[in-house]
C-alpha cells in the first residue's frame, strides 16, 4: 500500500518536471552548464592555490653544513638529481611530446580535442586517458590535494591545477620540471638518476633507443619495467619509436633500425646521497623536521641551511679509522672463525687482510647449528611460512635449503659493527659522528641507538664516585677472590682472567688502571650501588636505565656510546657535566639566522677535585694498564687518559679516550650478541675499539687538529704516591715472613719508569668450557685452597637454603656475628694463631693504618676463608665540600648507617652458607681482562646482574 503510494507521487513528479522541461527549454539548455560551472567553482578552494604553486617553482631543500662550512647533508624529497631541461638529452622530450602530448606549445594546460576523443574512446570501451603533461605534472606534484582515484572529480581537479600551473610556470619550466619529478622505480626519481640506473650515463648522453625506453616507463613503470618485463619493455619503445615517426621526429629507416636492436641495459642502483656523516644526518632530520613544525617550516621545500658543530676534517678521518680497522676486524673474525685451526697473524689486524677465507665463519656455523637454526627463526619469512601452514621444522629446512636466504642471513650476522664519537669536553661540541661502519647495509645507529653493556668503561664512575667521599688513590684493597652474597640464593665473586690474585695488596689507582674486578668489586660495597648510579646519570647516563646492583660495577647495564663519551668528556671538563651540541644556528635560504642555539651551561656532576684524581688515574690505563699500546702503536704523545671495557665472552669490545682538546670513543661487536670474537686477545676493547680511536687520533696529532703538547689541569699524583705504596708492601711482606727494613728508609725513593710494552702474538684459546666442579665438604677442614677464578656475577644457586641477608636487607637477628658491617662478604672464624705466626693489627691506631695515612679502603685482615678476601670498610663520611646537587647521595651497601650499624647476632646457618658448608652449583667459564656478561642473564626480578669486568 505504501510502496504504491510513493511510486506514484514519484511518477507525478516527473510528468510535473517534464511539463517544465516542454515549457522551457531554453532555460533547461542553459541550466546544464550553469550547474557544472558550479561544480567546478566549488572544486576551485580544493586546489593548490596559485602561492602555492610559486612557492614549488622556488623549492629548495635544506642543507646540513659543517662547521668550517662543508656541506654534510641535504633534505630532499626523493633521490634525485635536479637537472635543467638543456642538460637532457633532446631525443628525450622529442619522445615524450610525441607520446604525450603532441600539442603540448598549443593548449593552455587542457587539450580539449584530446580530452574528447579519449572520452568517446572509453565510453565505446577503448580506456584512454587525455591528461596533458601539465595535468601529469599537476598529479605529480600535488597527489594529496588531487587524489589518485578514476573519478570526474580528480580529472576536474587535475584540469583546474593544470591551467594554474600553465598560468606560473613557461612551457619548458614545466617540461623541466616534469623529467625531474616522475619516478622510474628503484628509488630513482627523474630523468637523471633514471639515465644513471638503467643505463650508467647521464641524462645529456641517452640515445634516441634508450630515451624511448624511459619514456615508455611513463605509461606503467612496473608493467613495463625493462629489468624485470623486458619483452613489455621492447614493445613498449618500439611504440614510442614509432610515434616518434608519425610525429616527423625519427625517419622511417631509423626506426627500422632501432625496433631490432635490443635493451643494452647497464643496470646498477643508485645510492642516495647521505654526506660523510649520514647516521647523523638521519638524527638531525628527524630533529629538524619537529623544529620545522613549530616555527611552520617545510625542511624540503624552504631551503633551510643548518649549520653544525662537526668538524669535516675530524669528521673524514673518523669515517676512514672505522673503515680501515672495521674491514681489518672483520677480516680478523673470519681468520679465526674460518677453520677449526684458527691462523693466527700477529697483533696488528691489517695483517689478517690478505689471509681472509674464501668461507668465513664457515667453522663458526659448522659448530654453532643450534644457533643458526634459532637466526632462521628470528625472521620474518619464517613466520610467513607458518602462518602458510608448515610445522618449525618444516619452515627452518625450507629456509635453510635457500641458499641466498642463507648467505644473506648469514652475512648480517656476521659482519662486525663499529661506532664512534668524539666531543670537545669545553664545550660540548660534537665534532665527528660515526653509526656504522657503512651507512647503505647497516642504518642502524651504533651512537645514539646502540644500548650494549659498556663492561669495564663503567668502572670510573665507581672511582669517581669513591674520590669524591673522600677515598685516595693510593689506597689498597686486598688482591683476593672475593665473595658478595647477592640475595638468599646467589653469591656474586668477581673474578679476573688477567693472571690469578696476588694475595697482597692493590692500590686503587693499579686498580683501575689493570682493570681489576675484584678490586672494582669490593670498592663498589663500601661505596654503594645507587651513588654509582646516581653520580653516573649526572655525568651523563641519562637515557638509559641503570639497574642499583652491585654488578652495575663492573658495567652490566645498556648504555650508548653518546652517554658513555659524553660523561668521560664530563671528566675532562674538571667534574662539569654539558649537553652534547649539534646545531649552532638556523637560517633560511638568505641566510638570515631563524635561531641560534648557545653552548648549555655546565652542570656540577661530580667534584672538582675527585674529578682531578679520577683523571689522573686514569692517565694510569694509558701509561701502563690495559691500554699501554696505544701509544707506541699509533706514535701519540699528549697528555692522554682513557679506559678499555669488554663484555663477557667478548661480545662488545669499548674503548675512550680523553685528550685535553677531545674525547673520542668507539664500540665494536657485532648486532647479534651471540655472535663473538673467537679468541679472548682479539674479544678485548683493548685490542678492537683502541685500534679505530688510535688510527683517528693518530691521524687528528699529526694534522694539528689536536694540540699534542696540551695539558690536563689534572696533577701527576703517581710518583708522589709510590713511597706510600712501597710501605704498605713492606708491611704486608714482613707481616708473614719476618720484619724487614723498608728500602725507602734507607735510599731516596726513586720514581718509578714505565714497563717496556710489548706486543706479543695473540693467544689463540678455544671457546671457553665449563670449569670441573668440587663439591664443597661441609666437614673438611682444608681452607687454605684457592677459589676458581670465576666471572663475574656469576650466581652461585645454594640447594639447601639457608637464612642469610638478601639485597638490598634490612638489619636481622640472625645475621651472623662474623659478617662484615656494611657489607656481605662472609668469612669462617679465624683459626687459632699458631706458634710463629705473627698477629694482625691490635686496632686501627696501629702501624698499618699509619702507613695508609688512615684514608683505607679498609683494614684488611690477614685471615682468609678458602681464598676470599676480608676486609673492613671504614664508615662511609661525604666529601667535607661537595657541591650541591639534586642527585641521590644514598649509598646502597656500604651506608653509613649499615657501617656504623653493630652486627646482630651470629646465625652458624648463615655462616655455613657464606663459607661454603652448602654445595655450589657449576662456576660460570673465566674470561678476559675486563669483561661484563651478556644481559640474557640479567635477573631483574632478584636485583641481579652477571658479570662484568
Amino acid at each position: 500500500m505504501k510502496i504504491g503510494g510513493l511510486g506514484e507521487r514519484l511518477a507525478n513528479g516527473a510528468r510535473r518536471v517534464g511539463r517544465a522541461v516542454r515549457r522551457h527549454p531554453v532555460l533547461t539548455v542553459l541550466a546544464v552548464p550553469l550547474a557544472l560551472a558550479v561544480y567546478v567553482a566549488a572544486l576551485v578552494p580544493f586546489t593548490p592555490s596559485i602561492g602555492d604553486i610559486k612557492k614549488a617553482k622556488q623549492e629548495a631543500p635544506s642543507v646540513v653544513l659543517s662547521a668550517d662550512g662543508k656541506e654534510l647533508a641535504v633534505f630532499k624529497r626523493a633521490n634525485r638529481d635536479w637537472v635543467k631541461l638543456s642538460d637532457v638529452s633532446p631525443a628525450v622530450t622529442e619522445a615524450l611530446l610525441a607520446t604525450e602530448d603532441k600539442r603540448f606549445y598549443d593548449h593552455h594546460g587542457i587539450d580539449f580535442t584530446r580530452t574528447l576523443k579519449a572520452a568517446i574512446n572509453t565510453f565505446h570501451g577503448d580506456v584512454q586517458g587525455g591528461s596533458t603533461i601539465t595535468q601529469q605534472l599537476a598529479r605529480n606534484l600535488y597527489p594529496e590535494d588531487i587524489g589518485r582515484e578514476q573519478t570526474i572529480t580528480r580529472k576536474v581537479k587535475e584540469a583546474i591545477t593544470a591551467i594554474k600551473i600553465e598560468a606560473v610556470y613557461s612551457k619548458d619550466e614545466i617540461l623541466e620540471t616534469y623529467l625531474n619529478s616522475v619516478s622510474f622505480l628503484y628509488n630513482a626519481w627523474g630523468i637523471e638518476m633514471a639515465a644513471r640506473t638503467y643505463f650508467d650515463k647521464p641524462a645529456k648522453q641517452l640515445n634516441t633507443a634508450e630515451a624511448a625506453t624511459l619514456v615508455g616507463m611513463l605509461k606503467g613503470t612496473s608493467y613495463y619495467n625493462p629489468v624485470l618485463n623486458p619483452e613489455r619493455a621492447v614493445e613498449r619503445r618500439n611504440t614510442v619509436l614509432a610515434q616518434m615517426v608519425k610525429a616527423d621526429k625519427l625517419p622511417e629507416a631509423d626506426y627500422e633500425r632501432l625496433k631490432a636492436q635490443p635493451l643494452k641495459l647497464d643496470f646498477e642502483r643508485q645510492p642516495e646521497f647521505n654526506g660523510m656523516a649520514p647516521h647523523l644526518a638521519e638524527y638531525l632530520r628527524r630533529w629538524l623536521l619537529d623544529w620545522a613544525d613549530k616555527h611552520d617550516y617545510n625542511i624540503y621545500a624552504d631551503g633551510l641551511v643548518v649549520k653544525t658543530t662537526i668538524d669535516s676534517r675530524m669528521q673524514a678521518d673518523a669515517n676512514e679509522a672505522v673503515k680501515r680497522q672495521g674491514d681489518a676486524l672483520q677480516a680478523v673474525a673470519e681468520v679465526e672463525w674460518g677453520s677449526a685451526k684458527a691462523g693466527n697473524y700477529g697483533t696488528d689486524p691489517q695483517a689478517y687482510l690478505t689471509h681472509r677465507p674464501k668461507d668465513g665463519f664457515s667453522y663458526y656455523w659448522a659448530t654453532h647449528q643450534d644457533l643458526l637454526n634459532g637466526f632462521v627463526r628470528d625472521t620474518d619469512e619464517f613466520q610467513a611460512l607458518r602462518q602458510q601452514g608448515l610445522d618449525a621444522k618444516q619452515a627452518v629446512e625450507k629456509l635453510k635449503s635457500d641458499a641466498k636466504f642463507m648467505a644473506e642471513l648469514k652475512k648480517q650476522k656476521t659482519t662486525l659493527q663499529a661506532g664512534f664519537l668524539a666531543i670537545e669536553p669545553s664545550t660540548g661540541h660534537v665534532k665527528a659522528w660515526v653509526g656504522s661502519r657503512d651507512f647503505n647495509e647497516d642504518k642502524f645507529d651504533h651512537v645514539q641507538q646502540a644500548r650494549r653493556q659498556p663492561g669495564s668503561t663503567f668502572k670510573p664512575f665507581v672511582y669517581g664516585a669513591a674520590f669524591e667521599m673522600g677515598h685516595q688513590p693510593n689506597e689498597t684493597l686486598m688482591d683476593q677472590p672475593v665473595a658478595i652474597q647477592i640475595d638468599r640464593n646467589q653469591v656474586w665473586r668477581p673474578g679476573d682472567i688477567e693472571g690469578a690474585p696476588t694475595n697482597e695488596p692493590m692500590t686503587l689507582r693499579d686498580g683501575l688502571a689493570k682493570s681489576k674486578n675484584t678490586i672494582t668489586a669490593q670498592l663498589m660495597m663500601q661505596v654503594g650501588p645507587s651513588r654509582v648510579a646516581s653520580l653516573a646519570r649526572a655525568m651523563g647516563v641519562r637515557q638509559s636505565k641503570l639497574q642499583e646492583v652491585p654488578s652495575l660495577a663492573l658495567g652490566t647495564s645498556p648504555v650508548t656510546l653518546k652517554e658513555m663519551v659524553t660523561s668521560f668528556a664530563t671528566i675532562a671538563n674538571g667534574g662539569n657535566y654539558i649537553e652534547p651540541t649539534l646545531v649552532t644556528d638556523i637560517e633560511d635560504r638568505g641566510h638570515n639566522v631563524l635561531e641560534s642555539f648557545s653552548a648549555p651551561a655546565s652542570e656540577p656532576a661530580l667534584q672538582n677535585q675527585a674529578a682531578q684524581t679520577l683523571l689522573d688515574v686514569m692517565r694510569g690505563v694509558i701509561d701502563y694498564g690495559t691500554a699501554a699500546g696505544l701509544k707506541p702503536r699509533f706514535q701519540l704523545t699528549g697528555d692522554l687518559a682513557g679506559k678499555t671495557g669488554t663484555t663477557q665472552d667478548n661480545t662488545d669490545g669499548w674503548f675512550i679516550l680523553m685528550h685535553p682538546n677531545l674525547v673520542a670513543g668507539a664500540w665494536t661487536g657485532f648486532n647479534d650478541n651471540r655472535v663473538a670474537m673467537r679468541s679472548s686477545y682479539w674479544g678485548q676493547g683493548a685490542h678492537t675499539a683502541l685500534m679505530v680511536v688510535g688510527d683517528f687520533m693518530q691521524k687528528a696529532e699529526k694534522t694539528g687538529l689536536v694540540d699534542a703538547k696540551a695539558q690536563f689541569a689534572a696533577p701527576h699524583l703517581k710518583d708522589q704516591e709510590q713511597p706510600m705504596v712501597q710501605g704498605v708492601k713492606d708491611w704486608w711482606a714482613g707481616l708473614f715472613n719476618g720484619a724487614q727494613p723498608s728500602t725507602a728508609d734507607q735510599q731516596p725513593a726513586e720514581v718509578a719508569t714505565l714497563p717496556e710494552v710489548k706486543l706479543e702474538p695473540p693467544v689463540l684459546v678455544p671457546p671457553p668450557q665449563q670449569a670441573d666442579v668440587i663439591p664443597l665438604d661441609s666437614t673438611r677442614t682444608d681452607t687454605t685452597r684457592s677459589m676458581p677464578a670465576v666471572a663475574a656475577d656469576a650466581p652461585v644457586i645454594v640447594e639447601q637454603p639457608t637464612r642469610v641477608p638478601t639485597y638490598p636487607r634490612n638489619q636481622e637477628a640472625g645475621r651472623p656475628t662474623d659478617t662484615i658491617a656494611g657489607t656481605q662478604v662472609y668469612r669462617q672464624q679465624e683459626m687459632p694463631l699458631r706458634s710463629g705466626d705473627v698477629p694482625a693489627p691490635p686496632s686501627p691506631s696501629s702501624s698499618y693504618n699509619s702507613v695508609m695515612g688512615n684514608n683505607g679502603g679498609g683494614t684488611p685482615s690477614p685471615a682468609t676463608s678458602g681464598g676470599v678476601q676480608v676486609y673492613q670498610p671504614r664508615p662511609l663520611q661525604p666529601p667535607p665540600s661537595a657541591p650541591s646537587s639534586s642527585r641521590s647521595t644514598s649509598s646502597g651497601y656500604g651506608n653509613s648507617d649499615g657501617a656504623n650499624s653493630a652486627p646482630p647476632a651470629a646465625s652458624e646457618a648463615a655462616v655455613s652458607a657464606a663459607t661454603g658448608s652448602a654445595r655450589e652449583s657449576v662456576p660460570a667459564p673465566v674470561h678476559h681482562e675486563d669483561s661484563a656478561s651478556s644481559s640474557n642473564t640479567v635477573s631483574e626480578a632478584s636485583g641481579n646482574a652477571t658479570s662484568a669486568q
